[in-house]
């Protein structure tokens, strides 16, 4: 799947574009960026509820190449600004996280969360 394919399924505004081409093998739902940090493995794409640059940070440092906040969120500039100075896309959907998950799954898109 490509991010430009997550933004029809999520019906999502692109408010950092990077390369929508990109391919997405595997995604992540998390608030809690520890978490994300301790238990996942080769992501692309983080959904979160969070608007703070840590996010934009965990991704960069997890190497995910799409951030997708949540619920109608959108991050302040600097977030945005910091997202475009690390090439990741930043997208915004309406949907609450369990819904984005779930529509991300049932186009065959897999989590990758380790839990051994």
């Amino acid at each position: 799947m490509k991010v430009q394919d997550i933004i029809g399924i999520l019906k999502a505004d692109v408010l950092v574009e990077a390369d929508l081409e990109e391919e997405v093998k595997m995604a992540c739902g998390s608030d809690m960026m520890s978490d994300v940090l301790a238990f996942v493995k080769d992501q692309s794409v983080l959904l979160t509820g969070l608007v703070n640059p840590q996010v934009v940070r965990t991704a960069e440092m997890m190497d995910m190449r799409c951030i997708i906040f949540v619920r109608g969120k959108r991050p302040d500039q600097s977030v945005l600004d910091l997202a475009a100075q690390k090439d990741i896309t930043i997208l915004a959907t309406p949907y609450r996280m369990f819904t984005a998950c779930g529509l991300l799954f049932e186009s065959g898109l897999r989590g990758g969360c380790d839990i051994s």
